[in-house]
């Protein structure tokens, strides 16, 4: 059987309804199967992509289950959930006159230049406008972060090393 022949027979299964052609001729054995869509054709080609654009829903909000109410041995099933806002749990108590440095990017934060050096500021620090507070790593850059206001550390928000978030409270000044 020759190319042409072979081309021939595979458009043809492409134009109607066979799935499946087996052909032994002159000790030659071909076996087409028609599987999916034809080839060179899209499978779905009216998908919405818009609907899958969105990203994952991200919560705000910790959980908490009720382990005497969700025991393992006399019931598995989850019966009661009791929800807690974050800002809650997370935040302190502040005064209306306390101002936030917020962090201006995602990444890791450090309170001192490096680990043998002294911290930036500590609570009870009197700060400047344009003072470097801490040091934020974002993909492999240290960015200083410096103070959006005069006054005096209250209290420091998050732990060395540890991962911020866009906007998330570092510090509280007065």
């Amino acid at each position: 059987m020759d190319y042409k022949a072979i081309i021939n027979l595979m458009k043809e299964m492409n134009q109607t309804e066979l799935t499946k052609v087996e052909i032994e001729e002159e000790g030659v054995r071909i076996c087409l199967e028609k599987t999916g869509a034809p080839v060179g054709e899209c499978v779905n080609p009216q998908i919405n992509f818009a609907a899958n654009s969105m990203p994952y829903p991200v919560y705000t909000q910790p959980m908490n289950f009720n382990p005497a109410a969700n025991s393992a041995a006399s019931n598995p099933q989850v019966t009661s959930a009791s929800i807690t806002p974050a800002a809650a749990a997370e935040q302190p108590q502040e005064d209306t006159n306390h101002k936030k440095q917020v962090s201006p990017m995602v990444g890791t934060y450090y309170c001192q230049p490096s680990p043998d050096k002294a911290p930036f500021v500590k609570v009870g620090d009197k700060v400047k406008k344009g003072q470097t507070l801490c040091i934020i790593e974002a993909m492999k850059l240290m960015n200083e972060i410096e103070s959006e206001h005069d006054g005096e550390i209250v209290k420091i928000l998050i732990n060395n090393e540890d991962m911020v978030e866009y906007g998330q409270p570092l510090f509280l000044i007065k």
